[in-house]
């Protein structure tokens, strides 16, 4: 897939996202949604076998990000309506037993709340059950933000950073949108898996894991925290998209010590 290099290094503007929901406002029936890819089979997003969907559009600029042919909202591989693509899912509903089901993820599915929405109102209706993977980050008023919550068995959430300016550092955005998420989903009782990539030389280190378990701690209905190594598998769309990427040649990050930090990080969390 080919973008345009000018916009995907540049941040969704106020016009294009209010044009987008006035659009859907309009016409409704005609509800698209753009996706980048799907998996049909996934094991990594979610408890059980889950059809897992990548939503285009995302307007964090992480250092370590492996899918910058995400970002741009316009992109993507397909557009579908919330219909067509629950048809779609519900083939593989035999598979997904008790505990599987179907993952909206991306770049940043709270991009296309409304599209987003629909798709979970009718996995509802279905009896699908749904996980929504984001790092909180996306357009909607509260109000929304909430309708899309109730419809969400469980949220996975990326802790990109606790600190403001670690967090601006790392994705080129303020932490407020965030951290206005992570309040609703604490107000509503939300399922949570709270989640955070671990890059050498950025945040593996035991303050790292010092003030994530603070920031944890607190926290109700968390169900799971993992930390997840980072790995260079992006680098090489950079180069084919004519990006920089920030993290050139950095190694992947020590899979074993990655599961110390993360035994550390749970160990700190019961003493706290």
């Amino acid at each position: 897939m080919k973008l345009d290099d000018r916009n995907s290094l540049k941040l969704l503007g106020t016009d294009r996202i209010n044009n987008l929901d006035n659009a859907n406002d309009r016409n409704s029936l005609k509800l698209l949604g753009n996706i980048s890819s799907v998996e049909s089979m996934g094991l990594a997003d979610g408890p059980g076998i889950r059809y897992v969907v990548f939503l285009q559009g995302c307007q964090l600029r992480c250092q370590y990000c492996h899918n910058p042919e995400t970002w741009n909202l316009d992109g993507g591989r397909e557009t579908i309506t919330p219909h067509d693509l629950i048809r779609r899912i519900e083939r593989y509903k035999s598979y997904f037993g008790k505990s599987g089901g179907v993952t909206f993820s991306g770049g940043e599915p709270l991009l296309q709340p409304k599209f987003l929405l629909e798709c979970l109102s009718l996995c509802r209706e279905k009896g699908i059950n749904t996980v929504l993977d984001t790092a909180g980050v996306g357009i909607s008023p509260r109000d929304e933000i909430e309708k899309i919550l109730s419809l969400c068995d469980l949220v996975i959430l990326d802790i990109k950073a606790v600190r403001e300016e670690d967090y601006k550092n790392l994705t080129g955005q303020p932490m407020s949108r965030f951290k206005n998420f992570l309040s609703i989903c604490q107000e509503k009782g939300v399922k949570l898996w709270l989640r955070q990539v671990i890059v050498p030389g950025l945040n593996d280190n035991e303050e790292n894991i010092k003030e994530l378990a603070h920031f944890i701690k607190p926290l109700k209905n968390v169900e799971r925290v993992e930390l997840l190594p980072y790995k260079n598998l992006g680098e090489i769309k950079y180069k084919t998209l004519g990006i920089k990427y920030r993290l050139e040649g950095l190694e992947n990050m020590d899979e074993e010590k990655c599961r110390c930090l993360e035994t550390l990080l749970k160990e700190l969390i019961e003493k706290i």
